[in-house]
Parts: C-alpha cells; sequence; structure tokens
C-alpha cells in the first residue's frame, strides 16, 4: 500500500498537515489562507479536507454544490480558479446536500481517507496542505499512517491565545512526537482583532500563550494572526448566490498583490540538500510572510 501511495503522490513536492486539538481555533481558514498565499506566489496547490463530519473548505474557497468528476485515472479534484492552480478535494463535494451529516465509524473514516490519496488525480504539485477535523482521533492515525513512508514536510499547529486552547493544542504536538511527524510550527489565530473603520488591532483575549506554548516545546513561533472582518466578508461574497467570481477571495489572493507578501514556506534548495524551511511572520500582522 505504501509503495501505491508513494507512486500515486509522487508528483507532489511538499506535503503540510494543518492540526490542532482544539475545534473551533480556524485550521481550516489558516490552511485557505496558507494555500492561497502560496498560488500567489507562482505556485500550484491542492488542499485535502479530511474533516469528514464537518467539511469546511468548499465554503471557505466558494465550491458550495460543486461535483467531484470521475475520470478513467481517478477523481478530479475541484478547481478553484480559472488557471487551475488550486484545486481541492473533499468530501463535502460527495455529498447530495451540504446539510447531510456523515455517521461513519473509524473503518470508513481510514478508507475514505486513502482513496483521496489513492484515488485523486492530484497531478503534479509544489503543494498539498492537508485540513484536519480538530483532535487526535482516526482521521489523524489514518493521515499520519498512511504518509508515514512518504515523509512528509510536517505539521502546522493552529491554537488561539485562550488557556483552554492551549492544552488541547499541547496534546496535539504531543500526538505529533508520538507519531514522529515534523512540526513546523505554531500559528496564533484569532490573536486580536481588526477593527475595519479605522485597521487598528486591539488584543481581545490574552496573548502569547502561542509563542511561550512553542518555546516550551522547542518548536518554531510562526506568528500571530487577528480576526480580520474583511476575511469572513469575503468568505460571504465567494458564496452568495449572485457570486461573480470578482466578488471570491480565490480571485482576490490569486489575482492581487497581496501586502505584505504572502509566502511562508521555502522549502529545500535545488539539491534537496540544505534544509531551508524558514518562516516568519511580521509582528501582529494577519498574512504570511517569506522570511
Amino acid at each position: 500500500m505504501a509503495d501505491t501511495l508513494a507512486t500515486h503522490l509522487a508528483g507532489i513536492k511538499h506535503i503540510i498537515i494543518v492540526l490542532s486539538g482544539k475545534g473551533g481555533v480556524g485550521k481550516s481558514s489558516i490552511a485557505t489562507q496558507l494555500a492561497l498565499c502560496l498560488v500567489q506566489g507562482g505556485n500550484k496547490v491542492g488542499i485535502l479536507d479530511i474533516d469528514l463530519t464537518g467539511p469546511s473548505i468548499p465554503h471557505m474557497l466558494g465550491l458550495d454544490g460543486k461535483q467531484v468528476h470521475q475520470a478513467s485515472s481517478g477523481w478530479v479534484p475541484v478547481f478553484a480558479d480559472e488557471n487551475k492552480n488550486l484545486c481541492c478535494m473533499s468530501i463535502g463535494f460527495l455529498l447530495q446536500s451540504k446539510n447531510d451529516s456523515v455517521v461513519w465509524r473509524g473503518p470508513k473514516k481510514n478508507a475514505m481517507i486513502r482513496q483521496f490519496l489513492a484515488d485523486v488525480c492530484w497531478g503534479e504539485l509544489d503543494y498539498l496542505i492537508i485540513d484536519t477535523p480538530p483532535g487526535t482521533s482516526d482521521e489523524h492515525i489514518s493521515i499520519a499512517e498512511y504518509l508515514k513512508d512518504i515523509h512528509p514536510d510536517g505539521a502546522v499547529i493552529v491554537t488561539t491565545p485562550q488557556t483552554v486552547a492551549l492544552a488541547d493544542v499541547r496534546k496535539e504536538l504531543n500526538f505529533c512526537k508520538k507519531v514522529k511527524l515534523p512540526i513546523l510550527g505554531v500559528v496564533e489565530n484569532m490573536s486580536g482583532y481588526v477593527c475595519p473603520h479605522c485597521e487598528e488591532c486591539t488584543n481581545l483575549f490574552s496573548t502569547g500563550g502561542g509563542e511561550a506554548m512553542a518555546q516550551e516545546f522547542g518548536v518554531e513561533f510562526l506568528g500571530r494572526v487577528p480576526i480580520d472582518p474583511s476575511l469572513t466578508l469575503m468568505i460571504e461574497k465567494s458564496n452568495d448566490d449572485n457570486a461573480t467570481l470578482e466578488n471570491g477571495m480565490v480571485y482576490y489572493f490569486t489575482c492581487h498583490e497581496v501586502d505584505p507578501p504572502a509566502l511562508i514556506y521555502m522549502g529545500k534548495d535545488e539539491n534537496e540538500n540544505e534544509e531551508l524551511i524558514k518562516y516568519g511572520w511580521e509582528e501582529d500582522v494577519c498574512r504570511f510572510k517569506k522570511s
């Protein structure tokens, strides 16, 4: 099975898994922004949504109601932009209605995740971003097991500043260590609120918890991402019944220069020798920044 997956995913240069032990911290929004920013930097990117009971990626990308097509070589993912630089796979595309519930036990979830990896025609990608459900359950164990011989680049851990979230995210960091999944770093999401009128960022909760936790575990702190109402507005415009391409978040990120420059992941050098995985955020800025 490992050889089959390795062959099927051979065209993907980098695999990044977005994780958190806590629900509602914004994993899907971070995964979406990361993917869009990488596309904006000239990369071909795929997003795999393995949150089987609560898929959010189709809505984030304005793809509600889209369907996956079957080809002779497997499932063709849904493309989010005209240039086909961003593709997506989610169980949300396989349900008759977005309100349908998925009531599955572990073995069926495991089989579905493997099918997403083995039967989707991902093609040549610079990055595959994997969005996950909260916790350390079947989905997380399955994705770590299926990818262990493919050696994903690692996990981006998402938290919010509150103590209750940090407690659960610590469990996710320990999970990564147990399954030998590299940790690329920690993002503190919802760290402050950007006023839609004056654009001043105000702290609504405590701050600094994500950075302290990263130091505690000896991993990189990638930065803080504030709550920005304009992001929510773009998502809602993308899914409005009268939506046009120019209204949506995908169009904004892929057709406009994002300031500051939106790219955090550098990868390896051309000889695949020296690790050049570096990260950085401008302080209290909500966009990924190239180091």
